[in-house]
């Protein structure tokens, strides 16, 4: 049923349709001025719209405004909707960190992959907060043993935006999975130093994939070998 905002009489309604709806709730959010009583209705949106592209769209259009409260945040990221679940993950870098670390650290374990690889992206955007709610021992874990590779390459890139050191085994030992993880495992080292580093640089010099070889080329500092165009195999 379509949500009311009292506050703003020049629209009293949202639009039935919701597609017409979703669309309306994200345009909202780049107002100037901001219409009184807004924040309140899309929260109000993003907890009680049947329509999960409306709700999601409501907490875009929230991320988007000065100072957001996090609670509808908090609200988006136990919805039944894994739509609306990634697209909190997503936005989280535009509320309070210190509300959504420790929250984004168990949406890694969600039971849908695209919910997990946004949360393991998202804790490398919110730095320190992310270190104190122990993102890097989840992360070295996700970066391990998930099964889905996406969420391992964006967990393994997420080590590397944070550089805890205790991050480094984890990506360490993805330079040995597939092409792609390797590759943002070679990335991810730039974030840390030591002689294991360099070794696993000089070893990735070496590697099968072409684009695993020119990241640890261009890190070392090496003149690039003659590499293949990039449809190749």
């Amino acid at each position: 049923m379509p949500v009311s905002d009292r506050n703003a009489p020049r629209e009293p309604l949202w639009p039935d349709d919701p597609v017409t709806r979703a669309a309306a709730v994200a345009a909202a959010g780049l107002r100037e001025p901001l219409p009184p009583g807004l924040p309140a209705a899309l929260a109000e949106l993003v907890a009680a719209d049947a329509d999960a592209r409306v709700r999601a769209a409501a907490l875009g259009a929230l991320a988007r405004l000065p100072a957001p409260s996090a609670d509808p945040w908090l609200r988006a990221t136990a919805d039944a909707d894994p739509a609306v679940r990634r697209r909190a993950a997503e936005l989280s870098p535009a509320f309070p960190a210190d509300r959504t670390a420790s929250v984004l650290v168990g949406m890694t374990a969600d039971r849908d992959g695209s919910v997990a690889e946004a949360a393991a992206w998202a804790l490398g955007e919110v730095g320190s907060a992310g270190v104190a709610a122990g993102a890097v021992a989840v992360l070295a874990g996700v970066a391990s043993d998930h099964g889905d590779p996406l969420v391992r390459e964006a967990a393994v890139a997420a080590l590397g935006s944070l550089g805890d050191p205790g991050g480094l085994a984890a990506v360490l030992a993805a330079c040995r999975d597939k092409p792609a993880i390797r590759r943002r495992a070679v990335l991810a080292l730039a974030a840390f130093d030591g002689p294991e580093v360099e070794a696993a640089l000089r070893a990735a010099l070496e590697d099968k994939d072409w684009q695993t070889r020119q990241a640890a080329e261009d890190l070392l500092g090496d003149s690039p070998t003659a590499s293949p165009g990039p449809n190749a195999r």
